[in-house]
C-alpha cells in the first residue's frame, strides 16, 4: 500500500520540472508514495495549504517568508530545497533582434508580469542592465490575459515564464530576446516548502531521495525524452514547444545539480527585494530556509 503525498503548485509550468519529474518520472512511486498534485486556487499561495495541513510539500519561493517576517511573525512554512536557482522569465519582442540590449526598453511599452516576485526581479534586471525602470512603460495586465493582449498587438515587449515565450516563437508571434535570469544571475528563486514538523517525519527523507534522483535525471536526459515523460501534464502545449522550453531551462542553469538553497543565493534574493523596497531589513537565512531532510 503506497503512502499518499499531497503536492501543490503555486504556478504550474515546465519551469518547475524538477518537482513535476518526481511524479512524471516515477521517482516518488519508487519510494512507496502515491503522489497527488494540485494547483493553488487563483489568488492563493500554496503555502496556505501547507499551513492548513491539506498539503505536505508545495512549490513556492523563499521570498514568501518575507511577508510574515516583515510583520514580526515566523513564516508558517520553511523552504528546504531549491527548484530553480535563477529567474525563469524571458523578454519577447515582436521581431528577431540579435543585437538586443536592455537599453532598447527605454520609452517602450512592456507587458510586465506584476506578480510580487516576477516584478521585483524584472526591476532588478533593469537595474543590473543600467535601464531605469521608470524609463519604460510597464503595462499591467492580469497575468492570464497578458499573452492574448500581446498577440492582439499591444506592447513592444512581453515578460513571461516558459513555455509562453516559446509558444509565441512557435506561432511566429514573437521572438525571445533576453533572459531575466541571465541578467540577475543565481538567486533563491523557487523552492520546495513544508512545515518544520513534516520535515521531521519519516516521509521527508524518502521524498528528498526521490527529488534528488528526479533532478539528476532531468539534467542528464535529452529534452525530448523529458517532454515525452511530462506530456500528460501539459495536454494543451505542443510537444515541440514543451521540448524547446525544457531545453532552454536545462541550458540556462536554473536546474543546478545541488538541491540546497545556498546562503549566497538567498542573499541575492534579499538584494532584489531590498532594491524593490519590498523588505525593510535583511531577514535571517535560518528564519526562511532549512537544510534538505536526510542530508
Amino acid at each position: 500500500m503506497s503512502d499518499e503525498i499531497r503536492i501543490q503548485f503555486t504556478r504550474f509550468s515546465a519551469f518547475y520540472s524538477p518537482l513535476i519529474a518526481t511524479i512524471a518520472g516515477g521517482f516518488l512511486s519508487q519510494e512507496g508514495f502515491a503522489p497527488k498534485h494540485s494547483i493553488a486556487p487563483a489568488g492563493k499561495s500554496a503555502i496556505e495549504g501547507v499551513a492548513a495541513g491539506t498539503v505536505d510539500v508545495c512549490q513556492s519561493a523563499p521570498s514568501q517568508g518575507f511577508g510574515p517576517l516583515e510583520k514580526g511573525q515566523p513564516p508558517p512554512a520553511v523552504h528546504f530545497a531549491q527548484i530553480n536557482e535563477m529567474d525563469g522569465f524571458f523578454l519577447t519582442a515582436r521581431a528577431p533582434d540579435p543585437a538586443f540590449t536592455w537599453a532598447k526598453l527605454s520609452g517602450k511599452r512592456v507587458l510586465v508580469d506584476h506578480g510580487g516576485q516576477p516584478l521585483a526581479m524584472f526591476k532588478y534586471a533593469c537595474h543590473k542592465r543600467g535601464v531605469p525602470f521608470a524609463e519604460l512603460t510597464a503595462v499591467d495586465v492580469p497575468s492570464g490575459q497578458m499573452d492574448q493582449t500581446f498577440r492582439k498587438g499591444d506592447g513592444d515587449y512581453i515578460h513571461q515564464q516558459g513555455p509562453a515565450p516559446q509558444q509565441l516563437e512557435h506561432d511566429g508571434a514573437g521572438h525571445v530576446v533576453a533572459s531575466v535570469g541571465e541578467a540577475i544571475g543565481p538567486c533563491a528563486f523557487s523552492s520546495l516548502a513544508a512545515t518544520r514538523e513534516w520535515l521531521k517525519s519519516g516521509a521527508a527523507p524518502r521524498f528528498m531521495r526521490a527529488y534528488r534522483r528526479a533532478r539528476a535525471w532531468l539534467l542528464a536526459t535529452p529534452a525530448d525524452e523529458v517532454a515525452a515523460a511530462e506530456a500528460g501534464f501539459f495536454p494543451e502545449i505542443d510537444r515541440a514547444v514543451l521540448t524547446a522550453t525544457i531545453a532552454v531551462y536545462q541550458k540556462l542553469g536554473c536546474w543546478t545539480p545541488h538541491v540546497e538553497i545556498t546562503r549566497p543565493a538567498f542573499e541575492a534574493t534579499l538584494d532584489v527585494f531590498a532594491h524593490a523596497k519590498l523588505i525593510t531589513k535583511r531577514h535571517r537565512y535560518e528564519d526562511v530556509v532549512a537544510p534538505p531532510p536526510g542530508a
